[in-house]
């Protein structure tokens, strides 16, 4: 996969001395490949237009280009392009979500069937980044439904022995992480589908850090509504896509009103469009979406199977060089079995903040902080930590050029050695 990293530019261009970067934080946000800013540039000098409402050429160009964008984002995850809502990011899809259900209860009677009521319970887990947490929390708050989280194991998996008392029959919603952004660990989505399926709850399945490195197909999965976003899947920034089966998606009323989203509009009342639009108040992200598309494309292009596996011997190699480190202990499982490609990880003597700052002084980029999943931390006792993650175009000599300063500084940072600052968060 090493050749790949000349379709990146911001790699092809940082790699370079004086100043080389290994860039190690792509659960945070991945580069873009040279096709994916072509296309934004090619539609915003040749075809720039706004859609579904304009005879003119331009618009009639924009709308195809833009329509023909969710097509390839459907073919991408296996689903029907009248079931891929277009949002600004993961965050407002899985609000959509929540505030759509909300909506259901003081909506027309058609509208009222997914709605939740006082006595109703919503469950999702404690490995949840906070947007797949707080807007079931609003939920709750907003309905008087109750809210149930799965608890963890020692090792940063879910603790499925509670699953049939958590997950009973008064829950209409589990919301759950496909992969965790804070642990890596991939949940196992047959068991808990099977399980809300047997109480009769829908599934929400948070997928922002599985979709970009493993096949995804939303039918095989069995969820009723999936998230994902474009920054994380070599696509754009400000782009996510929201999936919902299509008989929910018509059982829903809408998040926003407003342009686009409207049927007929009199004075007194409004009807709304039909799904997808239904959800796409406005003007929507059109130079986005298309750049997402020829993200799909390319990575459907170089082969999800071909990057997952690529990732899990990277991850492994990884695991198996960190744990000889001096005091580091990793926040999540230490095996490369069910995992994706970040690894979150604490040194004993040293804060995160000064991990971050000793490694980016050699040119090394990861993440620190509580990485928007405050109640994983702490689970393992934890405030912040620090986490290195991966993607297609990441290799083995990043990784060992991780490791051997990681190794460098727990080692000066062990009693009797220079102690290294450390910076408050």
């Amino acid at each position: 996969m090493t050749s790949l990293r000349s379709h990146f530019p911001l790699l092809r261009l940082r790699s370079q001395a004086p100043a080389p970067i290994t860039y190690l934080d792509n659960a945070a946000t991945s580069q873009k490949p040279d096709v994916v800013l072509d296309a934004e540039y090619d539609y915003n000098s040749h075809h720039n237009a706004n859609v579904h409402r304009g005879a003119h050429t331009l618009a009639r160009e924009a709308t195809e280009l833009f329509e023909r964008s969710r097509d390839i984002i459907a073919g991408f995850v296996g689903a029907r392009r009248d079931e891929i809502v277009l949002t600004r990011n993961a965050s407002e899809a899985l609000n959509l979500v929540a505030y759509c259900v909300g909506n259901a209860s003081g909506a027309a009677p058609e509208f009222g069937s997914l709605a939740l009521r006082p006595g109703d319970v919503v469950v999702t887990t404690e490995m949840e980044h906070h947007s797949n947490l707080m807007p079931w929390q609003e939920l709750c708050r907003r309905t008087g439904a109750e809210l149930r989280w799965l608890p963890l194991t020692a090792d940063g998996r879910l603790d499925l022995t509670r699953l049939p008392d958590i997950v009973d029959a008064r829950t209409r919603i589990l919301a759950f992480t496909h992969q965790s952004n804070v642990y890596g660990t991939v949940n196992p989505v047959d068991v808990l589908v099977r399980r809300a399926r047997e109480v009769g709850a829908l599934t929400v399945l948070d997928a922002c850090q599985s979709v970009p490195h493993q096949p995804v197909n939303v039918a095989e999965l069995g969820v009723d509504f999936l998230a994902f976003s474009g920054h994380k899947t070599c696509g754009p920034t400000g782009i996510g896509v929201l999936w919902g089966r299509r008989e929910l998606l018509e059982a829903l009323p809408p998040f926003q009103t407003g342009g686009e989203m409207n049927g007929v509009v009199t004075m007194a009342r409004s009807t709304y469009a039909r799904p997808p639009h239904r959800f796409e108040a406005g003007t929507p992200m059109i130079a986005q979406a298309i750049g997402l598309a020829a993200a799909c494309r390319y990575l459907d292009g170089v082969g999800m199977d071909r990057i997952a596996a690529h990732e899990h011997a990277l991850t492994g190699h990884a695991l198996r060089a960190m744990s000889t480190i001096p005091g580091l202990r990793f926040i999540g499982p230490a095996d490369n079995h069910s995992r994706g490609p970040a690894i979150s990880f604490a040194l004993d003597t040293t804060a995160p903040q000064a991990i971050g700052e000793y490694l980016d002084a050699r040119g090394i980029a990861i993440r620190v902080g509580n990485l928007c999943a405050q109640p994983a931390c702490r689970q393992y006792d934890l405030n912040s930590t620090t986490r290195a993650s991966f993607h297609l175009y990441t290799t083995v000599e990043e990784i060992d050029r991780f490791v051997d300063a990681l190794t460098e500084l727990a080692v000066r940072s062990r009693p009797g050695r220079p102690t290294i600052k450390t910076a408050g968060l």
